[in-house]
């Protein structure tokens, strides 16, 4: 058989591997510069941690842990009569994958809550597995980079979170991407009024596959949950929604006048966008989507997702909202948090695409020993030891070089990897020391190389 991976995982070369720590350390610099602290959690989690709290859908693509030895042994065996896989699963899977960093995190929380000074600023850059299926940015193992705040309501987070995306795309030069915001609590209103309060999932979950199954998909999915025909017909007016964002606010506040919740989130919207206008963003704008919903069922005020350039035809890049319950599910209440992710491998492709990598420098030694005389390696990986104290990178080639051919396969190893300075040889107690730029050749002490290439 050949050797393969798991589809939806995928192999990094050395040069995808330094574009990528690019991409993490300017995402990190401004989490930093933003005051939140790193933390991280295990890979997997109990499964009692993870289910339920992303909907039904999200619960069906968490990865499943099986029990360790003959977890088949204590099953019931009418339950493996019946194939009933949902019954079986929870009795041979204690442990699961974790889904994203947001539930995990409100677990640390409310696990390390005497330890913690609240309001809490932290951010997270780790791996995430989801069982979905693989296709273009969408991967079964990928990274994702979280910031969150826990411990405070004042809504000035949700403008430095959104002042937070504008900072990490303008510095990656991603210039021209759209931040989308709305509330769950205009989502709600809008249920109320149009009379399908008691589908509200369903509702949230139809609505937010607008851009992947258009207008007709979303009316189909709703009618399928059970929303009336009336209540769809009142909410097509969403599907269609124009104007400036400050037109936006207008409407819905007319719209939803009737109804407390959505009122309040209009409030807080308008609070959001006056004052990100007010403050001004460098690349990026901030737009008004009343078709976003996000559908994890664990939001409860403001939503983001980030859109790419729109020359790139690529789905959301970043993605986030705030969660007044999550750590309620865990015992903690009353503690509020909002946070928002990086989509660290969309933002590769779309950086690809619009050919924002400058060359990357990969590893390399500074000076590469040659191994041309068996008889003087000792002498040389002495010297290597004092270059390497001063900080040098510094290699032998690991083979001896018997012929003539073997001798340019070392000399063809320095040209590809583009190694500026070589020693060859040992000569009266001083190493001949190649400059491969300048091709000067000249027999110097180790402490005479160290200054020089230092």
């Amino acid at each position: 058989m050949k050797p393969g991976i798991p589809k939806g995982t995928r192999d990094f070369s050395s040069t995808q591997v330094a574009r990528r720590n690019f991409i993490f350390n300017t995402i990190k610099h401004s989490f930093e510069l933003f005051g939140f602290q790193p933390i991280e959690t295990p890979s997997f989690e109990n499964s009692s941690t993870l289910m339920g709290k992303y909907g039904e859908e999200g619960d069906r693509l968490i990865f499943k842990i099986l029990n360790s030895g003959d977890y088949l042994n204590k099953v019931d065996e009418n339950l493996l009569t019946e194939k009933n896989s949902t019954k079986v699963t929870t009795q041979i899977s204690e442990k699961a994958l974790r889904y994203d960093l947001t539930v995990p995190f409100a677990r640390y929380v409310v696990q390390h809550q005497n330890e913690i000074t609240f309001p809490f600023k932290r951010y997270q850059i780790q791996p995430v597995w989801r069982a979905d299926r693989p296709q273009k940015g969408r991967f079964r193992e990928f990274y994702q980079c979280d910031a969150d705040v826990v411990g405070s309501q004042s809504l000035w987070q949700e403008v430095e979170f959104v002042q937070l995306y504008d900072s990490v795309f303008s510095k990656l030069n991603v210039q021209g991407t759209t931040i989308k915001i709305n509330n769950r609590k205009i989502l709600s209103g809008i249920a109320e009024v149009i009379g399908a309060k008691d589908k509200l999932i369903d509702f949230t979950v139809a609505l937010d596959k607008l851009d992947k199954i258009g207008k007709d998909g979303v009316v189909k999915e709703m009618l399928e949950k059970g929303i009336s025909e009336e209540a769809i017909e009142k909410v097509q007016p969403l599907f269609d929604f124009t104007g400036t964002n400050n037109d936006k606010l207008n409407s819905l506040a007319e719209m939803l006048s009737s109804s407390e919740e959505g009122t309040k989130g209009v409030e807080e919207l308008r609070f959001v966008i006056d004052s990100v206008a007010g403050l001004g963003l460098q690349t990026s704008d901030l737009e008004l989507d009343v078709t976003l919903a996000r559908g994890l069922n664990y939001y409860t005020g403001a939503i983001f997702e980030v859109a790419a350039p729109k020359e790139v035809k690529i789905g959301s890049i970043g993605g986030g909202g705030r969660y007044d319950d999550l750590t309620g599910i865990f015992g903690l209440k009353d503690v509020s948090g909002v946070g928002i992710s990086f989509g660290l491998d969309r933002i590769y492709l779309v950086m690809e695409e619009l050919g924002l990598f400058e060359a990357v420098e990969l590893p390399k030694p500074k000076v590469l020993f040659l191994n041309f005389d068996e008889s003087e390696s000792l002498v040389k990986m002495k010297a290597i030891n004092q270059l390497r104290a001063n900080g040098v990178k510094t290699e032998l080639y690991p083979d001896v070089a018997t012929s003539n051919n073997q001798q340019k396969k070392q000399w063809k190893y320095v040209d590809k990897r583009g190694i500026e300075f070589v020693i060859t040889s040992i000569e009266d107690e001083q190493l001949k020391f190649k400059n491969t730029k300048t091709r000067e050749e000249k027999l110097l002490t180790i402490k005479e190389i160290i200054k020089i290439v230092q």
